[in-house]
């Protein structure tokens, strides 16, 4: 973080014995280093990372522009990566999803965080099994989690609309990675991802993970508490 101080002194009045410095904190920026475009629309925005200490499955908030508008993102990538990647979709209407894809290497975005509770409990890797649920971008922790806990034993559903939004689909063990496309029939299941868990139950003692829109959320988990699963065994990030 840097600072600006201008040494100002009101002539109308004896600032004798006070302190005039008057201090401006310009915001957190990270350089832009890369930008790969994974369809027409998904993108992947590479950031240096300085020294931030982050952990999988926590958000940081990203702005470009003179409007000082900014965007939650949760971490794409892994913790001890040297950078720091976000999995973005630009939106129709959305506006730092677009000022953001317009970025080019060495350009400097605002920055903040990183912050949030959706993290694994790394007492629990060794003995657990995880059930990462997730709908279109809402892959971005669990890409996060793989990455930092290679020894994770893990199932993946990705609920999407078309099969070709299956972002980066190599980066996953392609036996734990369901893709559950509504539009196409190109994925391992055809239909919503909540009727892929109604059809084809998990082990109720896995540790859940969802995170994507709210309807996908709430009915998942009603469907896992019907098959068994502990409440305290499911944990949530809801995209808005």
């Amino acid at each position: 973080m840097q600072k600006f101080t201008i040494q100002k002194k009101p002539k109308k009045y004896n600032t004798e014995g006070l302190n005039t410095t008057l201090t401006f904190v310009q915001p957190n920026t990270l350089k832009v280093i890369g930008l790969r475009e994974l369809t027409l629309t998904a993108y992947v925005l590479r950031l240096e990372r300085k020294n931030i200490k982050l952990f999988a499955g926590q958000h940081i908030s990203l702005g470009f522009g003179n409007d000082g508008a900014t965007r939650e993102y949760s971490i794409y990538s892994g913790e001890n990566d040297p950078f720091i990647e976000v999995l973005i979709k630009e939106v129709e209407d959305g506006l730092v999803s677009k000022q953001l894809k317009r970025c080019e290497i060495g350009d400097r975005v605002r920055f903040d965080g990183p912050v949030g509770y959706f993290r694994i409990d790394e007492n629990k890797i060794k003995d657990s099994k995880f059930l990462f649920i997730a709908s279109g971008t809402g892959i971005a922790p669990f890409h996060s989690f793989i990455k930092s806990y290679p020894e994770l034993e893990y199932e993946l559903l990705h609920g999407v609309r078309y099969s070709y939004e299956a972002y980066e689909r190599s980066e996953y063990n392609a036996n734990n990675y369901h893709l559950c496309s509504t539009r196409d029939d190109k994925g391992n299941y055809f239909g919503r991802v909540t009727e892929y868990l109604k059809d084809l139950p998990f082990d109720n003692s896995m540790q859940v993970y969802l995170c994507g829109n709210c309807d996908m959320i709430h009915d998942a988990y009603d469907i896992l508490l019907e098959q068994g699963f502990s409440a305290d065994n499911l944990h949530s990030e809801v995209y808005f």
